[in-house]
């Protein structure tokens, strides 16, 4: 009974209120640079990205579905895929999967998709 009697005590009332502010305010701090913060960052990456985007970039959408983007409007994009046209929102498109499945392959192909052009420019001029 008298261990029960314990736990129904209240705290005394002194020095430990501002304290437990103190604590909560840590707890705040501590929430905001550990998760809210690296999502906000995230966000404006994937809204940067999809800002970025460009006719006949491939790209993979939240889904999974693969495709190279062939309008861009308003609202969002069109994607062209082996079956056909599709209209999607931007924010369908995903950063991370289309960097991780296309970061290497996507450089490369602007890459050489501007060197025949230069190509081409060269031997007009000759």
């Amino acid at each position: 009974m008298s261990q029960l009697s314990i736990f129904l005590q209240a705290a005394p009332g002194g020095s430990s209120s501002p304290m437990m502010l103190i604590m909560m305010g840590v707890m705040f701090v501590g929430f905001y640079f550990l998760m809210i913060r690296p999502q906000m960052k995230k966000q404006k990456q994937e809204k940067n990205f999809q800002e970025t985007l460009k006719v006949g970039t491939r790209v993979v959408l939240t889904s999974g579905l693969h495709g190279r983007i062939a309008q861009i409007q308003d609202d969002g994009f069109v994607i062209e895929t082996l079956s056909g046209k599709l209209k999607f929102e931007k924010a369908a498109v995903s950063r991370e999967f289309t960097e991780t499945r296309f970061g290497e392959k996507a450089k490369a192909a602007e890459k050489t998709a501007e060197k025949p052009a230069d190509k081409k420019e060269i031997e007009e001029k000759n």
